[in-house]
């Protein structure tokens, strides 16, 4: 049996050489997990280098513990990121998400746009990656700062705020997904926990932005009005509409996890069976996909056809590093290191800011959000039982403390940091001063509302 400290130093070893790969050698995270989960298992000995029965047990070799980590996590997670990245190109070139944000400015007021565009974000990034809706919404941003005499300082970090605290906690974005499914967290709970979170998070950035960002002046320049720039998409998708294919398959999964609850809310008999089929995540994303599609205005080989096969291309790249993560986190689990390192921390009382602290060290060493979230996730799952988040509700709160530490902080390693200070005019120390620190500030509070979070719920 190998030491606990010698598995110790091959996590912190595998941890820098993912960092070092991702971040400075900039090699594909999908082949940089699959090789540290090979030199993880190579160097750790257990697993052994090749099947055996040990005690009436087959125990996999490393190949074979990679490919199942692999294959499993597909298995969960994998047609819930591609229906999700479906329906979010779909509200993308339907000028649904234009309606959404639309809908944002209207209860707020034109006086109060950086709400607006930030409660925006908040909508839009649930199924939308975050960097595309900020290209999306980029336009409505722009017009609104110049009709309302506002800097554009201003209107950047409180959109790109309230998208980015969606996209790193709340489900069908690929990250939180592929956290839940590492963790074995439910989805239900992750999207009813995430959603809460965000908000608090969501104003938190509206406040940096007025507090930091008004005291830098960036005229916005809009190549068009607020008017002008509605009449691009021609006829738009109504309101109610538009939010449909959101709120149906997040109610349905909510419902499927209260359906679930010890409490029998919905009773034992059928309209539970119901209620828990309809709500199973791969079902309740495919109804989004359909109901996404009638925001068209004609379903026509280009809808069911082009836009999807773009969608799906898309969401090839999330399906293959989401899948390596897995079989990372296979081979963690395999080498016993979960509960070796369980123990020492569980000495340290961290609590909930111990998956903040990992996944905000990752973020911020290379770059990627969905990376950190993944990387994380799969260190942590074998150390929940031992760390005592072995419940639905703390499995899911630790689903969210990834993804609020996985903001922290976009920097020039992050594409979504070039993103939103290109489409927003910053030069280079602008965007350090509003998206770096915004991200520091917005993940802060995150961690801090999920903390109180965990004191209620768990």
């Amino acid at each position: 049996m190998l030491s606990g400290a010698w598995l110790i130093l091959l996590l912190a070893l595998a941890i820098v050489f993912i960092v070092l790969m991702t971040g400075k050698v900039r090699m594909n995270a999908f082949l940089v997990l699959l090789l540290a989960a090979l030199f993880v298992g190579l160097l750790a000995v257990d697993p052994p280098l090749v099947p055996k029965t040990v005690d009436g047990k087959t125990m996999p070799g490393i190949i074979e513990c990679i490919a199942n980590g692999f294959g499993s996590t597909l298995t969960n997670i994998g047609i819930v990121i591609v229906a999700g990245t479906i329906i979010g190109a779909i509200l993308e070139k339907t000028g649904a998400a234009v309606v959404m944000a639309r809908t944002m400015l209207k209860l707020v007021g034109k006086k109060n746009s950086p709400l607006a565009m930030a409660f925006s974000g908040y909508v839009v990034s649930i199924p939308v990656f975050c960097d595309s809706g900020f290209v999306i919404l980029s336009s409505l941003n722009r017009a609104l700062a110049e009709s309302g005499g506002i800097s554009l300082a201003v209107m950047g970090t409180a959109l790109s705020m309230g998208l980015y605290s969606t996209h790193t906690m709340v489900p069908p974005t690929p990250g939180p997904i592929a956290a839940a499914g590492n963790l074995g967290a439910d989805l239900g709970l992750v999207i009813l926990m995430g959603l809460i979170a965000s908000i608090p998070a969501t104003l938190a950035g509206w406040l940096y932005a007025i507090k930091v960002g008004s005291k830098i002046d960036i005229k916005p320049k809009a190549s068009m009005s607020y008017e002008e720039m509605l009449k691009k998409f021609g006829k738009l998708p109504g309101t109610l509409q538009s939010f449909m294919p959101i709120l149906i398959p997040i109610i349905l999964i909510a419902l499927r996890s209260v359906a679930n609850f010890n409490t029998n809310p919905f009773g034992t008999g059928t309209f539970k069976t119901i209620m828990v089929f309809l709500g199973n995540p791969n079902l309740a994303l495919l109804f989004g996909v359909f109901m996404a599609m009638t925001l068209a205005p004609k379903i026509n080989k280009q809808v069911y056809g082009d836009w999807v096969d773009d969608a799906i291309r898309d969401s090839a790249v999330i399906l293959v590093i989401t899948a390596a993560g897995g079989s990372f986190g296979a081979v963690l689990q395999a080498t016993g290191i979960g509960g070796v390192l369980g123990d020492i921390l569980s000495k340290y009382n961290l609590g909930i800011f111990l998956p903040f602290i990992i996944a905000a060290a990752i973020k911020t060493a290379q770059g990627s959000s969905t990376v950190s979230l993944i990387t994380t996730s799969a260190i942590l799952a074998p150390l929940l039982p031992s760390l005592g988040f072995d419940s639905a509700m703390a499995r899911a709160l630790v689903t969210i403390a990834i993804g609020a530490g996985s903001m922290v902080v976009s920097h020039a390693n992050d594409s979504y940091f070039w993103v939103v200070s290109q489409f927003s005019d910053m030069d280079i120390n602008q965007a350090y001063k509003l998206q770096t620190g915004g991200t520091l500030f917005v993940g802060i509070v995150s961690i801090l509302t999920i903390a109180l979070m965990s004191v209620i719920l768990l």
